[in-house]
């Protein structure tokens, strides 16, 4: 597995893992890709709290980012371009959020005329991904590209 490496030790004290690691990373990344639910996962995956336990894991020790930086590196050494991008595209657009959507994390956007979020995507000339940041829709175009300037990785800045 490519990313196996960048993944931390199973346990401290040796015991074998009830499920194999690559059926956890199969797992998440049908999650990813399809945007079920976890509790919705198919039954030929491990259960939906284990799949979910090793992911809340690995985002909170930073695996996941690691993961994301490594892939995006080769992907550009075997387009032939550098490791780390020189140029970067920002896109917005504005979504109606729902009603269970608290009104703190909403905004009116004046120009679309929709209150909702905002979601702001920093992508690298190939089109991988640099930054993913949710606003209110309220938040104007310029004002979240400030701390993404100084960042050369994937970051989420939700």
């Amino acid at each position: 597995m490519l990313i196996e490496p960048l993944l931390p030790a199973p346990h401290w004290d040796g015991r074998k893992e009830k499920h194999p690691r690559r059926e956890i990373v199969d797992a998440i990344l049908y999650v990813v890709r399809t945007g079920c639910a976890w509790r919705q996962l198919p039954v030929d995956f491990p259960p939906w709290q284990t799949v979910y336990w090793h992911f809340v894991r690995w985002e909170d020790q930073g695996v996941t980012q690691r993961i994301v930086d490594v892939l995006r590196r080769r992907v550009r050494r075997n387009a032939g371009r550098e490791d780390e991008p020189s140029a970067a595209v920002m896109d917005s657009q504005s979504v109606k959020g729902a009603d269970t959507v608290g009104a703190g994390s909403r905004g009116y956007d004046a120009n679309k005329k929709i209150n909702g979020r905002k979601r702001f995507v920093v992508t690298d000339t190939l089109g991988l991904l640099l930054a993913v940041m949710v606003r209110p829709a309220s938040v104007q175009d310029p004002v979240p590209v400030k701390p993404v300037e100084t960042s050369s990785h994937v970051r989420c800045l939700c």
